[in-house]
Formats: structure tokens, sequence, C-alpha cells
């Protein structure tokens, strides 16, 4: 089973959070994301170190930092893949994210993006989204469900979105690398994800295909929060906001993507290299 696979399953026998999912994550203080004094070692190796971060409601953040410096860790916590060994890590005001498991947290509204795209290839687009709609995954629901009016729609919308509606009936195979992309993160979008996690999303992208990404990803910002963690610095350029430089598995720097650059510490242990 693939990792977008892996995302699109609920566990029928994990203990239900569903009053709060249904309702929404409570970001009334504005704060999606926020991890407190997250450890996580591997063998005697401390991946992250203490680390704190905090993710607003609709904010774009990118983040940056050396090879080693906990960057897939961190999104590792955020997702339930790896528990931290000490910490904490909550999603809105009441969704404690260590005490859930991967399939929870996806249905309660975190997306990831790997680097290498994960889609269907042989299926079309279109098929494509409508897989990954956030639906009933149950057999039998699945077995005898017809797509209606809204779904249709729902998908129309997201092929504008990511700009592959003219391409809808063709095979998923067949498309660029970075329409590849762009269809699973609109697959990652058919979930309704209220924070979006996207590891490298414009590596191996042309030039004209990064700018387009970054458009659409200022275009997300606002309605959905992301986090962005890139090497490509005209790309982070190019998405504004606030930017986080991980060192050791903790935050070295904080700021925009200007200041960070500026900071002696961080031209020291990433930029210099």
């Amino acid at each position: 089973m693939n990792d977008t696979q892996t995302s699109q399953t609920w566990d029928d026998n994990a203990p239900s959070f569903g009053h709060m999912l249904h309702a929404g994550v409570d970001t009334s203080h504005k704060v999606i994301l926020y991890l407190e004094d997250i450890s996580v070692s591997f063998d005697g190796f401390k991946a992250l170190n203490k680390l704190n971060l905090t993710i607003d409601a609709g904010e774009l953040r990118c983040i940056i930092g050396p090879n080693g410096a906990g960057k897939t860790t961190m999104m590792d916590v955020i997702t339930g893949k790896t528990r931290p060994d000490t910490g904490t890590c909550f999603f809105g005001q009441t969704l404690d994210l260590t005490r859930m498991t991967e399939p929870q947290i996806a249905h309660a509204g975190i997306g990831r993006k790997f680097q290498k795209p994960t889609i269907f290839e042989n299926h079309s687009v279109f098929e494509n989204l409508e897989l990954a709609m956030k639906t009933d995954k149950r057999a039998w629901v699945s077995l005898f469900a017809w797509l209606n009016s809204e779904g249709r729609d729902r998908i129309s919308d997201t092929l504008k979105l990511i700009r592959l509606h003219a391409e809808a009936d063709r095979q998923a195979g067949l498309l660029s690398h970075g329409q590849k992309q762009w269809l699973e993160i609109g697959m990652l979008l058919m979930q309704e994800p209220q924070l979006l996690l996207l590891d490298e999303p414009v590596a191996g992208m042309t030039d004209d295909e990064t700018e387009r990404t970054g458009e659409l990803f200022k275009t997300l910002a606002g309605k959905h929060s992301l986090v962005v963690v890139e090497h490509d610095m005209a790309f982070i350029e190019q998405l504004g906001g606030k930017v986080t430089v991980l060192h050791e598995g903790s935050v070295l720097a904080e700021g925009d993507l200007a200041t960070v650059q500026a900071d002696p510490r961080v031209i020291e242990v990433y930029l210099g290299r």
C-alpha cells in the first residue's frame, strides 16, 4: 500500500475522535499546530532535540536546514509515523497528535505529500481525484456509491485549481513530473485537509512548473495552512512569509527569508556550504 492509500484509510477500531473531527479543529487561538519540547532519538542519535514550533491557521511556512537537521522526523511526528520520546504536539486546541494513529491524524485534517508523487498511474486524472475524495471508504458503501453532482463539481473545481482540467481524462502515468506533483496535491485537497505538509514539492520541476506551484501554494494559503520543506531558495523567496531554520533537531533561526539568510549561524551551518 502506498503513502496516498495509507492516508485515505480510516481504522474503524481506533478510538473515536468523531465529535471533534467533524466539528473541525479548534483554531480559536489562531494556532493550528503546536509543538513543544519534542525530542526523538534513534539509537542514541537525537533527530529532534526539544523542538518548539508554532504554525498559525492559514499560514504558509517554509522549513529549511541541512541534511540531518530533523525536517523529515518533524513531519513524521506530526503525522503519527514516529512517536516522540518527550514533548507535546497539538493540532488545534484539542487534538493531541501523540495519542492518535496515522489514519486518525489524516482523518482529522492533516495531509502529507512526500517528495516522490504517489498517484494511481493506470487511472485517469479525474479518477485519481475521485478515489481520493473524503467519503466513507467502507467496502459496501464504495461498491454501490455513485458520484453525485456535488462530488463532480468538487473534482472539477480542484482540476481547475491544479491546472489539470484539460488533462481530466488523461492517464495519470502519462503526465509530466510537475503535473504528477500537482495531481497528488489535488488528491490531498480532495481529503479536505486543514494542514498540508509538503516535502520538497518542486524538486525536479522545470522553472515554469516551479513558478506555477508557488502560485498554487499562495492561493491555498488562508483556506489551508501549509508547511513546506524545501531547499530551493528562489522558490522560498517566491512564497514569502516566515521561514524556520532547523539544525541538529531544534530551531536555529526564524523570520523572513532575508533575515535568516543574513543570520551568521545560518550561514555557517547551512547557506555557507
